[in-house]
């Protein structure tokens, strides 16, 4: 629980900065903003870390999986071990790819509004290594360096194995319910609510959609299990994918984020370009389980 001694001076802060001069407001914005915009990369960090996430296996671990009452080819049970397997294989298939990301970002709140908009080329070499070149950045200095840079550099050292073993999409992790079965233009999708087994601020609690043929998440909706600032009431995340050869990769993030006493950011990644640069046949690929 905040600091009710912390609580309040921000709020007189905040109640004095509606009111004060240009230049009290300037000194304000040193103290007020930096405080948010640090706390974004924890929750800006968690659709690349669900990324990650997909291939690290689970272990031996007793079933987190129920079904509700759905009309689907499989129980929820299958559905996470298919995609636990198929995703552990399209990681070891896929060694490098290349592309690059659009970064925008704008704040609206109490003391005004700020924007900022990055470009950067991604190359990634399995298993642990990404190298980010940015080409242009623009914005004020503070969500550049807290934001823009925090995220690139928080997004390197979750690359890790321990990382991504403690963040993964899997049953070690995450409880599942098969809660739907959608059948869509681009083709059938089971639906799961998951729950994180943990509070690690990088789990998140909401819905995945799975592909029924190559069992990979293709879309989440999803909000942090754990607040990971006072700053921030609560923040919505939402990430879809694409294919790109045999791969799933990120195509489109839009997080929204409720700051404390009034205002709100919001930040959309966009994934282009991508170029699978080396890869083995992944036509040898499993077999998803029968159906039930």
């Amino acid at each position: 629980m905040a600091n009710p001694e912390i609580i309040e001076r921000s709020r007189q802060m905040l109640s004095a900065a509606r009111h004060c001069s240009t230049k009290q407001k300037a000194r304000t914005r040193l103290y007020f903003p930096a405080s948010i915009w640090a706390s974004f990369p924890s929750i800006l960090l968690i659709p690349v870390l669900v990324c990650l996430g997909l291939h690290a296996p689970a272990s031996a671990q007793q079933s987190g999986v129920s079904s509700s009452p759905v009309s689907a080819p499989l129980v929820g049970e299958q559905v996470v071990e298919n995609l636990v397997a198929m995703n552990l294989k399209r990681a070891l298939a896929l060694h490098s790819y290349q592309g690059t990301r659009l970064y925008q970002i704008e704040y609206h709140g109490i003391l005004g509004v700020r924007s900022g908009k990055m470009v950067v080329d991604l190359k990634y070499q399995s298993p642990e290594t990404k190298k980010f070149i940015i080409r242009s950045a623009t914005g004020p200095k503070m969500i550049v360096d807290k934001v823009f840079k925090r995220l690139l550099q928080a997004e390197q050292e979750a690359l890790g194995a321990e990382a991504q073993k403690r963040t993964a999409l899997n049953k070690d992790n995450y409880d599942f319910t098969l809660v739907g079965y959608d059948r869509t233009p681009s083709g059938s999708m089971y639906v799961l609510s998951v729950k994180p087994r943990t509070t690690n601020r990088f789990l998140y609690r909401g819905r995945i959609w799975v592909d029924a043929k190559d069992f990979a998440v293709t879309r989440i909706d999803a909000e942090p299990t754990k607040n990971p600032s006072f700053w921030t009431k609560n923040s919505k995340i939402e990430e879809t994918y694409t294919k790109v050869s045999d791969f799933w990769l990120p195509e489109r993030n839009h997080t929204v984020t409720a700051i404390r006493f009034g205002g709100r950011a919001e930040l959309t990644i966009q994934y282009e370009n991508y170029q699978i640069t080396s890869a083995d046949p992944v036509c040898n690929l499993p077999t998803p389980k029968s159906n039930r």
